[in-house]
């Protein structure tokens, strides 16, 4: 199988469906299905999952710094050499970091959800600290069965292309795949943004970014040109 610069959705079933065990395939699935961060699907628990609703809450924490003059207190931005309120320069700002918790819903298909229902039928569930969770395992050990079961279904590893380098299937080429395939079948703006909350990007450009075109999709386009010659 020839090196590929990144996952197409039809590489993700394979890979999926490579899986030696439930809760391997449940993992895999989360991944490629909801276009999680591998942190975020591990960290689920069972009442983050609303059948009715066919939703899946995600709960992100994120770490922000905040800058403040050292004269008045004031809050500063990165690119302050003066505060904008006592007018003194800033030599060094304080520095303060502040763990923020966000909440986005992110809709799931039921297929999944009926996936879902057969893990916790039969036992998936661990209880953590008095939280019922879906999974109980390192980052680590989700990158090693991302790989195996990679592996297994052909896919030795990627190619960056601004390098040529080639690389192992993380559990964030999953992500990868399901940006790429949404905003390349949906390519306008407000799509992007709906994308954007999905994946729960704070920018917009990030989202935009995923609009990457590989080697072959390149040739194609060439080649067209030059039949419209």
């Amino acid at each position: 199988m020839p090196t590929k610069e990144y996952l197409e959705v039809e590489d993700t079933s394979l890979i999926e469906d490579a899986n030696q065990c439930l809760r391997d395939k449940v993992l895999i699935r989360l991944l490629r299905r909801l276009g999680c961060r591998v942190g975020e699907v591990l960290g689920l628990e069972e009442k983050h999952i609303d059948f009715g609703q066919r939703q899946i809450k995600i709960e992100h924490e994120k770490l922000r710094i905040n800058l403040s003059c050292p004269k008045c207190g004031a809050r500063l931005g990165k690119k302050h050499k003066f505060c904008p309120i006592c007018a003194q320069p800033v030599t060094q700002a304080i520095s303060k970091a502040k763990e923020e918790r966000h909440l986005r819903k992110v809709p799931v298909d039921k297929d999944t959800l009926q996936l879902l229902r057969q893990y916790i039928k039969k036992g998936g569930i661990t209880e953590v600290d008095g939280k019922r969770m879906l999974f109980k395992m390192s980052r680590q050990w989700a990158w090693h069965i991302v790989v195996e079961c990679a592996e297994r279904a052909g896919f030795m590893g990627l190619e960056n292309p601004t390098n040529e380098r080639q690389h192992h299937v993380s559990p964030h080429k999953f992500r990868d795949a399901f940006a790429i395939n949404a905003i390349k079948k949906r390519p306008t703006l407000d799509d992007a943004r709906l994308l954007q909350e999905l994946l729960g990007h704070a920018n917009i450009n990030t989202t935009l970014h995923y609009r990457v075109v590989g080697g072959v999709e390149l040739q194609k386009f060439y080649d067209n040109l030059l039949k419209e010659e």
